[in-house]
């Protein structure tokens, strides 16, 4: 598929199929998300790839989504989630920055966290999350990035046996695509270039 096709048709899918992916698909999306930058090459990431049901179960009721049985409320969007037969959650590690910055190359010694202008632990992984959504475009399949409520990361991480050092930065599932209602979100429509870009001076 041509570049620009798979960054046109890049949307967030929420209804999909029982149909499994196969493993070269599945290995060619994990892949592509290792060419993603990182500062100092630290690439401090970690991906939890979740396929069996009873992996996808548990992440689901780790993560508070409770089905009608467990005592929650019907939820059309939870249903066709569930369905995504892969679930990856893309961790951050924040200490294979700082450890990778007291290097000799680098020279900050102290692993100051405070020197880092923002988390580029969690930008990067950031990055990586998003060559995996272009590549599930590519190979023809729909994905939806969504978060982890921070209440929920303890029961999560006791689940999947996560070490505390590693920070899920948000979840993708990934599989066939089922027909889908667009978000109402989207009636607020795209902002147009002039609304985001300056030119030399920001007025």
């Amino acid at each position: 598929m041509d570049f620009q096709d798979v960054v046109d048709r890049r949307r967030m899918v929420r209804n999909f199929t029982d149909e499994p992916i196969d493993i070269e698909t599945r290995d060619r999306i994990l892949r592509n998300a290792l060419h993603a930058p990182s500062a100092g090459f630290s690439q401090g990431w970690a991906f939890l790839v979740l396929e069996s049901p009873t992996d996808r179960d548990l992440f689901w009721r780790s993560t508070g989504a409770a089905q009608p049985d467990d005592g929650g409320e019907p939820n059309p969007w939870l249903d066709g989630m569930r369905r995504a037969p892969l679930i990856v959650v893309p961790l951050s590690h924040r200490d294979a920055y700082l450890d990778r910055y007291a290097e000799a190359d680098k020279g900050w010694t102290d692993r100051a966290e405070a020197r880092w202008p923002v988390p580029y632990w969690h930008i990067d992984t950031g990055m990586a999350s998003l060559l995996m959504l272009l590549t599930v475009v590519d190979a023809g399949l729909g994905a939806c990035f969504f978060g982890i409520p921070p209440e929920h990361h303890g029961s999560f991480r006791t689940a999947f046996e996560v070490p505390e050092a590693y920070v899920p930065i948000g979840a993708l599932a990934i599989g066939h695509r089922a027909p889908d209602r667009a978000s109402p979100s989207l009636r607020r429509g795209r902002r147009g270039l002039d609304d985001v870009v300056h030119h030399g001076r920001w007025a």
